[in-house]
């Protein structure tokens, strides 16, 4: 598995300060989405981004400036990278670089406390900022009429904080929260365990976020001091990917920083190698959890080293997708883990490989036997050239898919243009992994693969049993792996013999007749194409007593057909870069594919066969119905995951949109092959919509899709909710540091005449600047997350205020929202909050439908539902019409305290 693109997204490395969505209840993942390669021969690889329309400048204080022209959105992204990150702190002042990066949110010279993130959400942009390990990157995403703004505010927050003592007091009780945030969270809580364990003595030992003394003690001289230190012009990078003139950027770009200077030199701590253990070692926790977690870190060498890109490749070969050889054994044939995973995290200056897996207590021990005795029986002339090729195709198709939006293709230049020699970087990177065959595998099976190299942690359920005649699983667990890898007999073997992108075309609707409707969204600037497929049905096809059959079906639809078993589906899949999934809604069921453009006639020929020959083989249901449990373990696992796990079966009790999507344990276990079997065949009945984003030959999909079986009923209906006469429910999930409220207010369904106006209340509320975040976080410190978010379906709909906060600050964070609510009842909003709101919706919109699946899934959806496909660009526009006064009205309506369902997850 890459961990490039891991930095590439943040989803790991990074920590950002602006609010994140909570998602109601999510389909089922899809572990085992890809399948067996009928295709023989080579793989051609995937073409390497051209280096054209990129221009390169540096400022005569040694800023260097990147700016790539992109015209396929009206939109820029600006990146301002610094060579600062937790790497560059010392033990004492572990966790300022994060600290530093919430701190400039609240105010700079120039800018009061709520005009650093007030001033671009005002122009519909999208602020941020993420600490990593070697770097810290402020970003804003916004409309191309005001990237001068967002330059100017950039340079504001790196070089201009305030850093008022007591702002920062209350931002460490924020960052505090935070970081206990993370301890509830299985995964985060392991990776911190790994990185302190395989980095010990390094840069890299100590987490971003740091400790809470280390936090605690920071003081505004000492955050003064890091900047001076470390924000030199000398080693920053400015990056503006979008819809702009290079040359105009260029000069901004000078006018706004060309006046710093360099006071010294930035050097990185020294590279120094954490101490090789004299044998494997073993770290275990007992908690509150109710799965095994397992993380094992080997150490590897840095993003520069030649051998980072091949451990790349190795480590998608042993764990990148559900085609790879630990998934493909120990989850899919043996059935031990939910899930396995290795990723090789690649930092500046060394790295780790990490493998990680989340499995049930009574599966441990054969687990951790058969695994220990594989990993010390590595062998490189297991993997076959087919495999190999598989590999790299797919870690080239995820660099090559980052350019389809502009944020992504902006982070993906500009990492590479930080850390390596930009596009030829980038180029070097993608030859070592073309360049990998098996004896590269075999020297590094070698290098890395040592015992006394590996070190293990494991988070475990209080009470969890190993075997008898060992005092804990840690001495279980070195006892099995000396007596594997003494035993081991298997040495590693020797070695067996672009176009100008053009702009995206018009939407074109075509009906089929008997329940077939297609959309077609030309989009050519990228070599892909997104296929949705929507149903009519879903968990609407259910009754009660069959929560979860929806999902059930989902899942096992895409384990394989006649022709194709599950595995060998999933190589079909891999070998073309290609993914299938499915999933039911609560009135609707979806199918969606995507794929490199070549491969679209392939793709529709297996959705064929998928929809009208699916294996549905006991067997598989039998994986999947695990799989299903396991979910629904993890979900109950974590507190937001409880909380909207119960939260709609409170809200409709027995209608489908009350439906636990996932179904209830005792109810899923008796799921068979034949259940599944009944739900699809009245589900394939259902009038269907397909809508097909990117380039494609229109009458080549126009053959393809009237192949596909034309429904047969017509069409499934749902009838209006009702909601729950009791306002309250309170949850427990024991041993978390965090409580969690949710306040509801019922709104209107799809399609109604308040929706542009309740769409922009959201908007007000939420966001840096939005008023909850302003006074609950900025002001009162309450929690790391505060936010409102709406919940919307065709019969009804929600607004929701969510925070996270202390458990003996509940009662302050409910009467917080209130506050809020009573000001927007009392007050008309003023017009720079109401413009705000509006300009953060334009930009919403074009932000939100930049990628090919996002615009074909939507209009799926949206042609399934009967809605016009333009109703979302209506929505932005109708909501600039919606004066103070109508939201005045709105908020008086819908935000009625009395009416307002309150959900608690207490610890």
């Amino acid at each position: 598995m890459r961990t490039i693109i891991l930095f590439f997204t943040g989803l790991l490395l990074m920590t950002g300060t602006a609010h994140k969505s909570l998602a109601a209840e999510n389909a089922l993942p899809e572990p085992e989405q890809r399948a067996n390669a009928v295709q023989k021969g080579p793989i051609d690889p995937l073409p390497i981004p051209s280096a054209s329309g990129i221009t390169i400048s540096r400022l005569p204080n040694g800023l260097t400036v990147v700016v790539k022209q992109d015209d396929r959105f009206p939109l820029v992204s600006l990146r301002l990278y610094v060579h600062a990150g937790s790497a560059y702190e010392s033990e004492k002042e572990a966790g300022i670089s994060h600290l530093l990066e919430h701190m400039v949110f609240k105010g700079t010279k120039k800018r009061p406390k709520g005009q650093v993130a007030a001033e671009i959400e005002a122009t519909g942009g999208y602020l941020n900022a993420g600490t990593s390990f070697d770097y810290t990157v402020y970003l804003t995403d916004m409309t191309k009429d005001y990237w001068t703004t967002g330059m100017d505010v950039l340079k504001d927050m790196a070089f201009q904080p305030l850093l008022d003592p007591a702002e920062l007091e209350s931002e460490k009780d924020v960052v505090v929260a935070e970081l206990k945030r993370g301890e509830d969270t299985p995964g985060t809580r392991l990776f911190r365990m790994a990185q302190q364990t395989a980095l010990k003595g390094t840069p890299y030992g100590h987490p971003v976020i740091g400790y809470e003394r280390t936090v605690r003690a920071i003081s505004s001289n000492d955050m003064r001091a890091y900047i001076s230190r470390l924000y030199q012009p000398q080693s920053m990078l400015l990056l503006v990917c979008g819809n702009v003139e290079p040359a105009e950027v260029v000069a901004e770009a000078g006018k706004l920083f060309g006046s710093l200077e360099n006071s010294r030199t930035v050097t990185p701590p020294s590279p120094e190698h954490p101490k090789a253990p004299a044998a494997f070692t073993c770290t275990e926790e007992h908690g509150p959890w109710k799965k095994v977690y397992l993380g094992l870190t080997l150490p590897a060498p840095g993003f520069a080293d030649a051998r980072s890109p091949q451990l790349d490749v190795l480590a998608q070969l042993l764990g990148g997708d559900a085609t790879s050889r630990f998934y493909r054994t120990y989850k899919y044939e043996k059935r031990l883990v939910d899930d396995i995973s290795v990723s090789n995290y690649s930092f500046e200056r060394l790295g780790m490989l990490y493998i990680q897996a989340t499995l049930d207590a009574d599966k441990v021990v054969p687990f951790w036997e058969a695994f220990s005795r594989d990993l010390a029986r590595l062998d490189s002339t297991s993997f076959s050239k087919e495999e190999l090729d598989r590999a790299k195709l797919n870690i080239e198709d995820d660099l090559f898919r980052s350019k389809e939006t502009l944020s992504g293709y902006a982070s993906k230049l500009g990492y590479f243009q930080f850390f390596s020699d930009g596009e030829q970087g980038e180029r070097n990177y993608l030859q070592s992994v073309q360049d990998t065959d098996q004896a590269t595998l075999r020297n590094l099976i070698r290098e890395t693969f040592k015992p006394e190299s590996l070190a293990m942690m494991a988070l475990l359920p209080e009470g969890t049993k190993v075997s008898e005649g060992s005092a804990s699983f840690s001495e279980f667990a070195v006892r099995t792996m000396a007596a594997n890898w003494k035993d081991s007999k298997t040495a590693p073997s020797a070695e067996s013999a672009s176009a100008a992108p053009n702009k995206p075309g018009s939407m074109e609707t075509i009906e089929l007749g008997k329940g077939r409707t297609l959309v077609l969204i030309p989009d050519n600037t990228l070599p892909y194409a997104a296929v949705n497929m929507v149903f009519d049905g879903g968990d609407s096809l259910l009754s009660p007593g069959n929560q979860g059959l929806g999902a059930f079906t989902a899942s096992l639809l895409t384990k394989g057909t006649k022709k194709l078993n599950a595995p060998a589906m999933e190589d079909f899949l891999s070998d073309r870069a290609a993914s299938l999934s499915a999933a039911s809604g609560r009135q609707t069921f979806s199918i969606s594919v995507n794929s490199p453009a070549r491969f679209t006639g392939d793709m529709f020929s297996l959705l064929q066969e998928t929809l009208t020959s699916p294996a549905l083989k006991d067997t598989e249901a039998a994986r999947v119905r695990e799989n299903q449990l396991s979910a629904i373990t993890v979900r109950e696992d974590q507190p937001t995951g409880l909380a909207f796990r119960r939260m709609f079966p409170f809200f409709f009790k027995d209608h489908p949109y009350g439906f636990l999507q996932l179904g209830d344990a005792a109810r899923v276990k008796d799921f068979t092959a034949a259940d599944a079997r009944a739900f699809w065949d009245a589900q394939l009945r259902q009038p269907w919509v397909i809508a097909v984003c990117g380039d494609f030959d229109k009458d080549a999909v126009v053959a393809a899709v009237k192949k596909l079986p034309a429904p047969e009923a017509k069409g499934s209906s749902i009838v209006d909710p009702e909601w729950n006469t009791d306002k309250t429910l309170a949850l427990t999930l024991a041993g978390r540091n965090q409580a969690h409220l949710f306040m509801v207010f019922p709104t209107v369904g799809i399609g109604s005449p308040d929706e542009p106006g309740l769409e922009l209340l959201q908007n007000i509320l939420a966001g840096q600047s939005g008023l909850l975040f302003r006074d609950m976080r900025d002001v009162q410190g309450l929690g790391y997350t505060v936010t409102a978010f709406p919940w919307k379906t065709e019969k009804t709909g929600a607004l929701i205020f969510y925070i996270g906060t202390e458990p003996s600050k509940m009662a302050q964070a409910e009467k917080g929202f209130l506050k809020v609510i009573d000001t927007l009842h009392t007050t008309p909003l003023a017009p720079a909050e109401l413009q705000r709101g509006k300009n953060q919706m334009t930009g919403d919109y074009f932000r939100d439908h930049q990628s090919l699946a996002s615009r074909s899934s939507e209009a799926a959806a949206l042609a399934a539902l009967h809605q016009p496909l333009d109703a979302p660009r209506k929505l932005v526009e109708n909501a600039q019409n919606v004066d103070a006064k109508t939201l005045q009205k709105l908020t008086q309506k819908y935000l009625q305290p009395d009416k307002a369902y309150i959900i608690k997850v207490l610890p």
